[in-house]
């Protein structure tokens, strides 16, 4: 999963991204309003954190320009503590979820999360998917009978992003973008690699082949596997 962090505390920001990747996020960040809406609007991001007060362009304009433009993507907005009213302003401009500063990264991590699941139309905490069940916080699978499964770092980002959008062709390209972070050399054909390794554990059948097209990962186990 590929976050965009815009935040111009440029020490804060530093803290939370090891966090957020260690919490399995790749993560991308821009530290004023106009580098922030830039990048929302020409990447594709699973969800973003958006501080409100930023230099160059107010966190609440960009969040506005990103909805005009049709951008859904998840938006948690950090705020001051005591600015109510920047909170009620955030929602009407179309935030999803806010945090007042300061906060625990174990809550906006545990926030952001939510946000996510939901977007992709799952409530619960526990991700399901063909038998399957990952834990977030220990980065591991569940399989039908009760095993578990410890996960890589890109592993478990390329099985979450499957698993929020099973029963959808996904490229590798597609793939790739929500799994590596800008500075990373993307090859998709690396994708592969990783898809054959959870085959390995998982069975064949858990994630299909489309020729010309990419992979699918059904959300109910078939047959084969």
């Amino acid at each position: 999963m590929r976050i965009l962090l815009v935040e111009d505390d440029v020490r804060l920001a530093a803290e939370l991204k090891p966090r957020l990747q260690q919490a399995g996020f790749a993560v991308e960040t821009a530290h004023d309003g106009e580098d922030g809406e830039f990048l929302g609007r020409e990447e594709n991001f699973d969800a973003v954190i958006l501080d409100l007060g930023l230099p160059r362009r107010p966190g609440l304009e960009v969040l506005a320009n990103w909805r005009s433009a049709g951008l859904d993507m998840p938006v948690l907005v950090l705020t001051a503590r005591d600015a109510w009213h920047e909170r009620v302003d955030g929602l009407k401009a179309g935030a999803d979820d806010y945090l007042g500063k300061p906060f625990h990264t174990e809550e906006l991590l545990a926030r952001l999360e939510a946000l996510v699941r939901r977007h992709h139309g799952h409530a619960s905490s526990r991700l399901q998917v063909a038998g399957l069940e990952l834990d977030n916080d220990l980065q591991l699978v569940r399989d039908q009978e009760g095993l578990e499964h410890p996960l890589t770092g890109r592993e478990f980002r390329l099985l979450r992003y499957m698993m929020l959008n099973a029963d959808r062709v996904l490229s590798k390209n597609e793939l790739s973008e929500h799994v590596y972070e800008e500075e990373d050399l993307r090859d998709s054909n690396v994708i592969e690699v990783y898809i054959n390794r959870l085959r390995q554990r998982f069975g064949k059948r858990c994630i299909l082949t489309r020729r010309g097209q990419g992979y699918v990962m059904p959300s109910q186990p078939e047959s084969g596997s």
